[in-house]
């Protein structure tokens, strides 16, 4: 049976999720190896009500509170209360915050839990890049369901830097290349076709991007790659595949890579709503 402790807990009492206040408390409290002081996380406190249940539950176990309010009327409350029920207290932004009022002459917007949604979307974004990469030209289509946003194109439409351009904007991308000849992923008619894009190009400006890349790695110049009447039938193809899955066309002709991406997030916020993260949250 593991031992109960007769240290007097410490509590963090915190708007938000209290990640900020715990943090903090155990750095200190790692200078003490082998302590046995309880910590017990209080999240989401605004209410007196709360504050009420909390300082009562405080005063009978004889802890301690360490709070990180940044809603100045709900760290007023708390330490009033602390204060009349003679608990210690140990203010860990308001002292802070009241420096950088005077020092900056502006209010802070108050909102528990800013830091760890900065750090979220951090890290969804990374996450969003490396799903990008693992799904880039066709890799694990299997899987392409989780994507937020499939893009499909013959070669050379730009599919692979508009994808890794969503994703360093959080967005899991998936795409697939069209080729004549070779199956599509039957998964690619399998997924919500509002998420899916069908890039297209002018067939003159295809084989121009096409014979740039000829040049630059050697290819034999009257392959088919380039051919006329290939790229012709490859475009058709392909817009034979998008209507038959009900896929977005977008027509990418000299349009940068950036143009293209915000008019898919338009359309997807059009569909969707503004919450990105709807369709697939990690």
């Amino acid at each position: 049976m593991e031992e109960k402790s007769n240290m007097p807990p410490i509590y963090i009492v915190s708007g938000g999720k209290g990640v900020a206040g715990h943090t903090l408390v155990e750095a200190m409290l790692i200078q003490y190896p082998n302590h046995k002081i309880p910590v017990v996380i209080e999240p989401e406190v605004s209410s007196q009500e709360q504050i009420d249940k909390i300082t009562d539950k405080v005063l009978a176990d004889n802890g301690v509170i360490a709070h990180t309010m940044v809603d100045h009327i709900a760290r007023r409350k708390l330490i009033d209360t602390c204060e009349k029920k003679e608990i210690r207290h140990f203010d860990l932004v308001g002292n802070m915050t009241d420096y950088l009022d005077t020092v900056l002459d502006m209010k802070p917007v108050e909102q528990p839990g800013l830091f760890r949604l900065r750090d979220m979307e951090y890290y969804r974004r990374v996450r969003a890049i490396e799903f990008t990469m693992q799904h880039d030209d066709g890799q694990h289509t299997d899987k392409i369901a989780t994507a937020d946003i499939v893009l499909a194109g013959v070669s050379r439409t730009g599919k692979t830097p508009l994808s890794i351009y969503l994703a360093m904007f959080g967005w899991k991308v998936a795409n697939v290349p069209i080729v004549p000849g070779t199956p599509v992923p039957e998964t690619l008619f399998q997924i919500d076709p509002k998420r899916v894009f069908g890039l297209t190009i002018s067939m003159a400006y295809l084989i121009a991007q096409r014979s740039s890349r000829v040049s630059r790695i050697n290819m034999d110049p009257n392959s088919d790659y380039v051919d006329r009447r290939k790229v012709r039938m490859e475009l058709d193809y392909a817009a034979n595949l998008y209507k038959k899955g009900g896929f977005t066309v977008l027509n990418i002709t000299n349009k940068p890579v950036e143009y293209t991406a915000n008019e898919i997030l338009t359309i997807l916020t059009s569909r969707f709503g503004s919450n990105k993260w709807k369709a697939h949250e990690d």
